[in-house]
């Protein structure tokens, strides 16, 4: 027959065992040293217990939800999580009337619309803390495709070797997740970044505060003969035609963290990438449209441009912050150069923001940068509904944006000033209030103002100055987006 004693230390011992099922191992060892001081448990029964439930809950691992649904291996070293966003857009458009027919109609104006800007499921994850890799589809528009998939193996933090398809580390706001940019949309100098492609990068931080990259990719080609951001990403070399590959280099450094400073940011980095040979297309490879993704005003054509030519891209960039204040600011320039370049073979196009941006719920920048880059925001007090404690973050933000491809002038007449289709000289001006209820959930609502410099008809709407067609000098929109991630 069992002594009280003894029964006493099954029961405690089986339930202990159990906890581990029912999400109350943080627990364990209050209980057992609870029982241990009343003299329930001795000393070595009490160690024997604890080790048994730690022994289990190592080989079982965890189950759990942070950002994302994660498995987790029991000695840690492994994870692998399932993750996806969806970004539910409208957008809506007010072209101004031209001051040479301030009564006319426009003609052809951008449509207003709802929209899935972004629809992602995939899964990433770690191989026994050595392997990482991530596999991501994007389901928005006509057809789902592969956005990323890339395998990297990390020697250590300052050394990883990646392969696949990914983002080179180029541009500030572009390699910032859409999840956690400050307006709805990027602005014209993340257009200009490499963005999306296949190839290999060696990356790391170092040192706390400095994060460096080396990459070489694809680049652009003739299979795919788009020069601006994620133009390459569904395309591999298809020929030798001009076999050049993209190569380039990042270096960031916040020096607030250097000094150990957690309430501040102090980022400046830069970035360089060489594009040679590359080999343009038949159709049109170089357009530009509004930031409120509106009208296309800036659309070149292919005898534009050599059948080859070499293309450097250069960018600076920075965000100063203290506590629920935020600037930042990005210059990037695209340089054409070639020979068979007429009239000139040095051609840049330019593009640089500057964006101020507060939180008016107190919570600090500092805490949401992460590996040189703005990442996910956390609420002080989340919003968990009506008429229960906690609205979330709010956040105001203003943005000013510049687009400069005046040495196009004397190469295109669709672009230059001779006719009314576009214009290489823009400005746009965004204001911004943002919602996040939660870490996984924002709204967002931009107002962006558009400055064409001059009466155009839009390069995309006309391909031709058409009768009829009233020039306008500006376009006002509003976009909104509900977001969601995990």
């Amino acid at each position: 027959m069992f002594s009280n004693k003894k029964l006493a230390v099954a029961v405690s011992g089986a339930v202990l065992l159990m906890a581990g099922q029912f999400a109350l191992a943080d627990s364990t060892t209050d209980i057992v040293d609870a029982l241990v001081s009343k003299g329930v448990l001795t000393e070595e029964e009490g160690k024997l217990i604890s080790k048994g439930h730690e022994t289990k809950k190592k080989a079982e691992g965890t189950v759990g939800f942070s950002n994302g649904f994660k498995i987790k291996s029991g000695d840690g070293k492994s994870n692998f999580s399932v993750n996806g966003r969806i970004q539910a857009d409208y957008r809506g458009f007010d072209k101004g009337q031209s001051e040479q027919a301030p009564n006319a109609t426009i003609a052809n104006p951008a449509a207003d619309t709802f929209d899935i800007r972004r629809a992602y499921v995939g899964a990433k994850g770690t191989f026994r803390d050595f392997i990482n890799f991530e596999a991501t589809v994007d389901a928005a528009g006509t057809g789902a495709y592969i956005k990323y998939f890339w395998l990297e193996t990390a020697f250590s933090d300052a050394f990883k070797v990646r392969f696949g398809q990914f983002k080179p580390m180029f541009g500030l706001e572009q390699n910032t997740s859409s999840r956690f940019i400050d307006m709805t949309e990027r602005d014209w100098a993340a257009s200009i970044a490499p963005g999306v492609t296949k190839g290999a990068m060696v990356h790391g931080s170092p040192y706390a505060g400095v994060n460096y990259a080396l990459f070489v990719n694809n680049g652009s080609n003739a299979a795919s003969p788009g020069y601006l951001a994620d133009a390459s990403q569904k395309a591999a070399d298809s020929n030798s035609n001009g076999d050049g590959k993209q190569w380039g280099a990042n270096l960031r450094v916040n020096i607030a963290e250097i000094l150990g400073n957690k309430e501040a940011i102090m980022h400046v980095g830069g970035s360089i990438a060489a594009d040679d040979n590359v080999t343009r297309g038949a159709a049109g490879s170089l357009a530009f449209r509004t930031n409120a993704r509106g009208t296309s005003f800036f659309n070149s054509q292919a005898t534009l441009f050599p059948q080859t030519l070499d293309i450097t891209r250069k960018g600076l960039e920075g965000i100063g912050a203290y506590g629920p204040f935020k600037l930042q600011g990005e210059y990037t320039t695209m340089n054409f150069s070639n020979t068979g370049l007429a009239a000139s073979d040095d051609k840049d196009i330019n593009a640089w923001y500057v964006n101020a941006s507060y939180m008016l719920t107190g919570e600090s920048y500092a805490s949401a940068y992460k590996g040189g880059l703005m990442d996910r925001m956390n609420p002080k007090a989340d919003f968990l509904g009506l008429g229960k404690p906690g609205w979330g973050a709010w956040e105001i933000g203003v943005r000013y944006s510049k687009f400069d491809a005046k040495d196009f002038d004397t190469n295109n007449a669709a672009i230059n000033g001779s006719t009314n289709m576009s214009s290489n000289d823009v400005h746009s001006y965004t204001a911004g209030i943002k919602w996040i209820t939660d870490p996984n959930t924002r709204f967002m609502l931009d107002y962006v103002f558009t400055d064409f410099n001059k009466a155009i008809t839009g390069s995309l709407e006309n391909v031709a100055t058409t009768a009829g067609v009233t020039p306008y000098s500006n376009e006002k929109a509003v976009n909104f987006r509900a977001q969601f991630d995990f």
